[in-house]
C-alpha cells in the first residue's frame, strides 16, 4: 500500500489468523474524551511515533503464525505487523504502560502523542519529561510528524485550540464534495463520514433518521428498493419508466 509520503507499506491478508484469535478488550481512549481533555491548553506539540507497532517483539510461539508467501521465499515476522486483530489494543496498551503518571501532560491515541501545557507551565519542562521516556524505553517518532509548540492544531479530526474545539475544515470539504448518494452503498458511506464529526451537527440523530431507514433498505418502498439493488448489481441498466 502507498502512503501519503511516497513510501510503500506492506500489509498481509490475516483474515483468516484473526477470526481464529480472541479478540484482546484492552479500551481505546476515547476520541471525544481525549479532544475535550485537550482542548482549552494554550500550547500543544503534536507527535506520530514511528514504526511503533514494529518495536513490540511478537511472542517466539506466535512468530509462525504471522507467516506469508512471496516470490522471494517465506517468512515470518519478528515484530507485531500491520493487520493483526490485537495489535491497536497491544500497542495502546504498551503506551498506557509507558507513559504512566504522565496523563495530565501526555495523551495518547495509539500511535498519536500531543504534548499539552496549561497556562503559566513550561512547554519544555513537559516536552523534556516526554523525551526522557522516550529514550528510556528506546521509541523514536517520525520527523516528518512532528508540530512543535503551536497553538491550535489537528488531533482525530478536530481543531483543537485554547478557545476550544472546531471541526475539521477538510473533513467538512470531503463531506460537501461526495456526489449525492444513489445506492444503499451510497447512504451508508455517507452515513459513515457524518460519524466523523457528530457533536458539530445539531440534532444529528433527528436529522439522519430518515437516512438510516434507507441505509437498512427497510424505509424505501418496493420499487425504490428494487431499483437500489439493480443499480448495485448492475441488473437492469436502464431503469426507466415508459
Amino acid at each position: 500500500m502507498k502512503k501519503k509520503n511516497g513510501k510503500v507499506r506492506v500489509f498481509i491478508d490475516y483474515r483468516d489468523l484473526n477470526r481464529a484469535s480472541p479478540k484482546d478488550n484492552f479500551p481505546l481512549s476515547h476520541i471525544d474524551v481525549l479532544v475535550d481533555n485537550t482542548a482549552s491548553h494554550p500550547q500543544f506539540s503534536f507527535r506520530d511515533g514511528f514504526s511503533g507497532y514494529n518495536r513490540i517483539q511478537m511472542a517466539e510461539e506466535d512468530k509462525i503464525k504471522t507467516t506469508f508467501i512471496t516470490m522471494w521465499g517465506t517468512f515470518c515476522y519478528q515484530v507485531m505487523p500491520f493487520g493483526l486483530k490485537n495489535a491497536g489494543a497491544t500497542y495502546q496498551r504498551a503506551m498506557v504502560t509507558l507513559y504512566d503518571m504522565m496523563h495530565k501532560e501526555i495523551d495518547v491515541y495509539v500511535e498519536d502523542m500531543i504534548a499539552k501545557s496549561k497556562e503559566g507551565e513550561d512547554h519544555l519542562v513537559n516536552l523534556k519529561r516526554l523525551f526522557v521516556r522516550l529514550k528510556k524505553y528506546t521509541l523514536r517518532l517520525n520527523p516528518t510528524k512532528f508540530t512543535f509548540s503551536v497553538k491550535p492544531g489537528k488531533l482525530l479530526g478536530s481543531v483543537v485550540s485554547e478557545k476550544g474545539i472546531e471541526v475539521d475544515p477538510d473533513k467538512v470539504k470531503a463531506i460537501m464534495e461526495l456526489p449525492p448518494p444513489s445506492t444503499v452503498r451510497d447512504v451508508r458511506s455517507f452515513l459513515g463520514r457524518l460519524n466523523y464529526i457528530p457533536r458539530f451537527i445539531a440534532n444529528l440523530t433527528d436529522v439522519s433518521t430518515p437516512f438510516w431507514s434507507t441505509g437498512s433498505n427497510k424505509g424505501l418502498p418496493t420499487k425504490a428498493r428494487d431499483t437500489i439493488h439493480d443499480r448495485e448489481t448492475g441488473g437492469d441498466q436502464a431503469g426507466t419508466e415508459s
